[in-house]
């Protein structure tokens, strides 16, 4: 047998993700879906023995989470799921509204049917998904929907600004597309979106993008100041 392929016959292929990445995973999408609950306390004892990982991975864990603004660090009580802030919250959307503004606009204008057939299959995805109530998968497809509107236009740089927020956007989603008919108001919204596009009319892209996002921040403010009234 040739020593090149009995070389590669017993090799042992490094996993996609580390244990730190999968246990980073895990942790996040327990807050962004509500298995944690914003002021939740997140003990490092308890996250060892349901992650099966070290206390040292837990940390690294928890300090990542921190950084993303999913974990705050109180003092006297240690680590627990950061509540989401009504003016952080507004400040997202301004900044979603302005590029999803811009992004959908340059969309239109660029009059290319392959960006009309990626933001109907991601949209199809998020009604198949609200359908089936798989709310993970919905924010995944509606993910891939924002980001075939930048890169599609070669807005690399406002996805990445975008990007850097997707942790709190999908948070503040997680919550309104839960709310009472999002999952029929939602995609109706983004198909305005999408419509625009097809026709090539980029000041209706905008404004349909911009509706969206405005819609989406009156529902997170109606969430959060219930969350806040409850507390």
């Amino acid at each position: 047998m040739n020593d090149a392929l009995a070389g590669n016959a017993i090799r042992v292929e490094r996993p996609t993700k580390t244990l730190r990445e999968l246990a980073l995973d895990k942790v996040r999408d327990a807050i962004v879906d509500g298995y944690f609950r914003p002021g939740d306390r997140l003990v490092e004892r308890d996250l060892c023995a349901q992650l099966g990982v070290s206390r040292t991975i837990v940390r690294e864990v928890l300090r990542h989470l921190e950084s993303e603004g999913l974990v705050a660090n109180l003092p006297n009580k240690g680590p627990i799921v950061a509540r989401l802030d009504l003016n952080e919250a507004k400040q997202i959307y301004e900044i979603r509204g302005a590029l999803e503004g811009m992004a959908a606009r340059l969309c239109a204008e660029r009059n290319d049917s392959t960006i009309v057939a990626a933001l109907e299959a991601s949209l199809e995805g998020i009604r198949q998904s609200y359908a089936a109530k798989d709310m993970p998968a919905v924010l995944n497809h509606t993910s891939a929907f924002y980001q075939t509107l930048f890169t599609k236009v070669d807005r690399h740089v406002a996805w990445g600004v975008v990007s850097l927020l997707t942790v709190r956007i999908n948070h503040l989603r997680s919550m309104t597309i839960k709310t009472r008919n999002r999952d029929v108001e939602g995609p109706a919204q983004m198909e305005k979106i999408v419509e625009a596009i097809r026709k090539g009319d980029g000041e209706a892209a905008y404004k349909a993008a911009l509706d969206h996002v405005a819609r989406a921040s009156v529902i997170a403010e109606a969430v959060l100041s219930a969350q806040q009234t409850g507390d």
